[in-house]
């Protein structure tokens, strides 16, 4: 049992310095099952190449955090929501009342789908003709929301190199469109928008219609955030997310950037305004906005073990599309085997089909020792 409960310490990043094993030993035992503790290791061998989650995180000074600051859980803490926020819009070059933050961006994105939902009476004011724009496919899992309070989704094809089509999008919206939503780059494709032409399609929407734009993958790539633009359209919304490039996904803690009234209108429709995510993934946050050199190696060691992997895939005559995330897309149609029956017979976890035609999936860009498996995997 002792040697179970040293794997799950391992295994969850808190270290035993500072805090005795025999009180931990307690610890453990008051709060975690024996049934959970086995979970965490039966999962020890599968190698999770499906959610696109960041395999090197949380980065070094945000373990630092979690560890120096869990005894500080039992209080509320509100003051750090202050910390994080002001350093958030330090790094994007906002005030502080351009700030949100949620527990993940997917709480954001249920907040914006209620608030589009309202009229200021907070009265549902969506008709038979209400709809929202995405593009097919895209990240849609948050879109439910949408959908259970009566909008209409309206699906924008892709063009044929699996890029948002801008101008399609453009077009799409009609008199009874709340919302445009657009990832950049997007999920599941990996593709990005050109920043000027992005710029112009949503100032244009911005007009009349609230205009979404997802940037949980733009740490992957060189072009700058569009959130130096909220404040001058009234009705942009930036969403970021800490679950990714700072490897944060359990911590569940995003932020949105937008201008005052539209803030102040998801402030409206939290309970706890700032405050639904923990104080130490907080503290975490903060930490990890400090931590460049390890931001920088985790770009460096995905863009590294994501071009060895297109270039292995295409040799198995699998058709990719260039990525600018941690994942890939690309094409079974030419592949000779069960591709889902070798991922489960190596252990490992990938995506789904997400385009019938053609047969596209998505696979995660883990570690490169991972990357090598899931490639001989498939070999």
């Amino acid at each position: 049992m002792e040697t179970n409960r040293r794997l799950w310490l391992k295994k969850i990043g808190i270290g035993v310095a500072g805090i005795g094993l025999s009180n931990f030993n307690t610890f453990a035992s008051l709060l975690v099952s024996e049934n959970l503790i086995n979970s965490f290791e039966d999962d020890a061998n599968l190698i999770f190449l499906r959610s696109n989650e960041n395999p090197y995180g949380p980065s070094p000074l945000a373990r630092k955090a979690f560890a120096d600051n869990v005894n500080i859980s039992n209080r509320y803490n509100w003051d750090v929501a202050t910390r994080l926020i002001a350093d958030l819009a330090k790094k994007n070059s906002v005030n502080d009342e351009n700030i949100f933050l949620g527990a993940g961006s997917t709480e954001i994105l249920d907040l914006v789908a209620k608030l589009v939902s309202q009229d200021k009476g907070h009265e549902p004011k969506v008709t038979g003709s209400a709809n929202y724009v995405i593009a097919d496919p895209s990240y849609d899992y948050w879109t439910v929301t949408l959908d259970y309070l009566g909008l209409t989704k309206i699906k924008v094809p892709l063009t044929t190199d699996k890029k948002i089509n801008l101008q399609a999008m453009l077009e799409a919206v009609n008199q009874d469109t709340k919302l445009v939503y657009i990832c950049n780059p997007n999920n599941p494709t990996g593709t990005i928008c050109e920043r000027e032409a992005l710029v112009e399609c949503v100032t244009k929407i911005s007009q009349n219609t609230i205009v979404l734009i997802d940037e949980a993958y733009l740490d992957f790539t060189k072009q700058q955030s569009l959130s130096n633009i909220v404040n001058d359209h009234k009705n942009i919304i930036i969403v970021k997310t800490f679950s990714k490039i700072y490897g944060l996904a359990g911590a569940r803690i995003g932020y949105a950037i937008a201008n005052k009234t539209i803030i102040d209108n998801l402030a409206n429709s939290q309970s706890n305004t700032n405050n639904n995510v923990s104080v130490v993934s907080k503290l975490a946050a903060i930490a990890s906005l400090k931590d460049d050199k390890f931001v920088s190696n985790c770009y460096m060691l995905n863009e590294n073990a994501r071009q060895y992997t297109i270039n292995e895939l295409q040799k198995l005559n699998c058709e990719c599309i260039s990525s600018n995330t941690n994942f890939i897309y690309f094409s079974l149609a030419k592949y000779n085997k069960d591709y889902f029956k070798q991922l489960e017979n190596n252990n490992i976890e990938g995506g789904r089909i997400y385009e019938e035609q053609g047969k596209w999936t998505r696979i995660t860009v883990g570690k490169m020792d991972e990357m090598k498996k899931f490639i001989k995997a498939l070999e």
